[in-house]
């Protein structure tokens, strides 16, 4: 064993530049949130109050916008947050009462000991967000400080009695129990008493929609075992779905698509920039009684300048992103998404002056408003697919076709997925019928057979 030195290059980031990376694939509300912790903690920043509207510059390249959409976005600005009187706002909101507590409100309506309440009420506190119990009833018991301790014929006819409680299936240890608990919901006694045979011996053959088997199988008709199938999927096997606070998803756009003197121009949504600058007189006060005593307040003082540096960087990146994409994506304000060409991240990092990863970052997380709806900015990237013709399709625009097709189709006849594979090679587009199955399922179509299905019925 011997100890050698030797010169050796390698790659290395720098923490500042460690900072700018993670802070620039970060989404604008956990951005956001990092700077104001910044003012919070650094004497060196102070917010910036000023609320001038920045005008926008139209890049010279700006593609033409179409006519035909021209009326329909007309570019007005973002409005900005305005000071409302916030007295009484959440009093008219409306109260969401949670699966526990809607089964509670139930439970009290019950003329029941307090032995028998108190285990009912665990079995329902033990109840996932679906309406499931999936932890066993003596875990449960552990939970109930009884004594003496419940015997298991007691968490039995504490389960039994709340799982007739409303919603109809809930306490249910599996999805199977849960649609058989809701079966007294179907009137008719000759399509409840299939429905009831199929979940319990056909289990299997329902998940592959393997109707004729299920009919050989019972020694039923078809069109019995369709009715009851049919019954079968109008039940919920989420029951618990049904109550507490919906969760909803929002999104605040950081680039804004408008249409300024007939041409389209992406510039940033100001409400997400964070308004922020350094303290010149606290600076100018440190620098002029530094000592070694305060190398805490330089630390400080470096970092505000990299934070109002990282601010600028990140918005002027992801604005000159924004800009390459909708050049080369205008048609797609115009067109939808059958105008949507392939596109690289390396064509657009060659543009930039940036590279891929950095392109990575900024598309992720990052949102744009446009006339067709609001994007995350990887939805404008896709790899080519080849044509016949030599050229080049992007997999969104097959999709958007795919879409088209379908909704044209004769209903009682409904295209199958070689059918549509067919039709888009007539077009010049050689798609596999795997990946037309894999587009449909997407854009979250049914089958041809079930459409069939669905027209027959409707009509």
């Amino acid at each position: 064993m011997s100890l050698q030195l030797g010169p050796q290059l390698q790659t290395t980031l720098s923490p500042r530049l460690q900072r700018a990376v993670r802070l620039l694939q970060m989404s604008s509300l956990d951005f956001s949130r990092v700077v104001r912790d910044a003012l919070d903690s650094n004497p060196f920043l102070e917010a910036d109050e000023a609320e001038a509207e920045a005008p926008v510059a139209i890049p010279d390249s700006a593609p033409e916008a179409d006519p035909l959409v021209a009326s329909a976005w007309l570019g007005e600005p973002v409005a900005r947050s305005r000071v409302v009187d916030v007295d009484g706002v959440f009093d008219t909101l409306a109260a969401h009462a949670t699966l526990a507590e809607h089964l509670t409100q139930q439970l009290n309506l019950l003329p029941l000991p307090a032995r028998d309440w108190t285990l009912a009420a665990a079995v329902v506190e033990s109840l996932d967000d679906d309406g499931y119990l999936r932890v066993p009833l003596e875990e449960v018991a552990s939970s109930v400080p009884l004594d003496p301790p419940p015997e298991p014929e007691e968490l039995t006819v504490a389960l039994r009695r709340v799982q007739s409680l409303e919603p109809a299936g809930v306490g249910a240890r599996d999805v199977i129990e849960c649609l058989r608990l809701q079966l007294p919901a179907i009137a008719c006694e000759r399509k409840r008493a299939i429905a009831l045979r199929i979940l319990r011996e056909c289990v299997q053959c329902l998940a592959n929609r393997d109707q004729p088997a299920m009919a050989r199988r019972l020694g039923v008709s078809l069109a019995e075992i369709e009715a009851a199938c049919s019954a079968i999927r109008r039940l919920d096997p989420r029951p618990g779905w049904r109550f507490g606070m919906p969760s909803i998803s929002y999104v605040t756009p950081d680039v804004i698509v408008r249409l300024v003197r007939g041409q389209w121009a992406a510039v940033l949504n100001e409400a997400v920039v964070p308004r922020v600058r350094l303290n010149h007189s606290y600076a100018d006060l440190f620098r002029r009684h530094r000592s070694s005593e305060h190398a805490e307040l330089g630390a400080h003082l470096q970092e505000a300048r990299w934070t109002v540096r990282n601010v600028e960087q990140r918005f002027s990146t992801i604005l000159a992103v924004a800009q390459a994409i909708l050049r080369r994506q205008h048609r797609f304000l115009a067109y939808g998404a059958m105008a949507m060409k392939p596109l690289a991240l390396r064509e657009i990092a060659e543009e930039v002056g940036v590279h891929e990863s950095t392109v990575s970052r900024v598309t992720s997380n990052k949102f744009m408003a446009t006339p067709c709806g609001v994007f995350e900015l990887k939805y404008f990237f896709s790899r080519g697919l080849a044509t016949a013709s030599g050229g080049e399709a992007s997999p969104t625009a097959i999709r958007g076709l795919i879409q088209e097709l379908i909704a044209a189709e004769p209903p009682h006849q409904p295209l199958s997925d070689v059918d549509i594979a067919r039709e888009l090679s007539v077009q010049g587009l050689q798609v596999a019928r795997r990946t037309v199955t894999k587009y449909r399922q997407l854009l979250r179509i049914e089958p041809a057979d079930r459409r069939r299905r669905m027209a027959h019925r409707a009509t």
